[in-house]
């Protein structure tokens, strides 16, 4: 597929992975717009992300989700962080493909754990053995994210910003932009 410049940036991923702090930074290294879409989703709602799934269910926020992302993925320039089920539907992944190119932020169950166990704001991981959902979750995504993906990114610990620059250097030439090799 030939790319060009204003291609957006899709960041791709498990609740955990970064997308919404690596994506502001690459955003910012590539002179992009930066948009998360479950904060664009709560910004049209008026409540957060939570109280959508308490309202409407998982059914109902993946309606608003993927309509949001319809949306997004159609502004030139942009990095996008979708949320971490938005791969979930058929649709999402055609129209992330054709209009997009996918960045897959791959984090390992262990460091996702880490990142999330105390985060009480992820309405899918409010069970009795969030560590099990969060690895049942994983198991079910990663192909999923793995088959998308134009790019994956192997995240451990390493920063965000060191994240952006691996991605930079890795995009293809009409991506990159005039700082490409630069850290941001």
């Amino acid at each position: 597929m030939a790319l060009e410049p204003d291609t957006p940036i899709v960041l791709i991923g498990m609740p955990g992975s970064g997308k919404s702090t690596v994506g502001r930074r690459l955003a910012s290294a590539l002179g992009r717009t930066f948009v998360d879409s479950d904060v664009e989703i709560e910004r049209n709602c008026g409540v957060p992300v939570a109280t959508i799934f308490e309202y409407e269910g998982e059914e109902g926020f993946r309606r608003r989700e993927s309509a949001t992302l319809a949306e997004l993925v159609r502004k030139p320039a942009t990095v996008i962080a979708t949320g971490g089920g938005a791969i979930l539907a058929q649709h999402n992944r055609e129209l992330i493909s054709a209009l997009g190119y996918a960045v897959y932020l791959e984090v390992s169950l262990s460091e996702l754990w880490r990142r999330v166990r105390k985060n009480r704001a992820r309405p899918l991981l409010q069970t009795s053995d969030p560590r099990d959902s969060l690895a049942r979750l994983l198991d079910a995504r990663a192909p999923l994210y793995a088959a998308l993906a134009d790019l994956t990114i192997a995240s451990a610990r390493q920063s965000a910003t060191q994240m952006a620059a691996d991605i930079i250097v890795r995009l293809p030439p009409p991506l990159r932009g005039p700082e490409a090799g630069t850290s941001p």
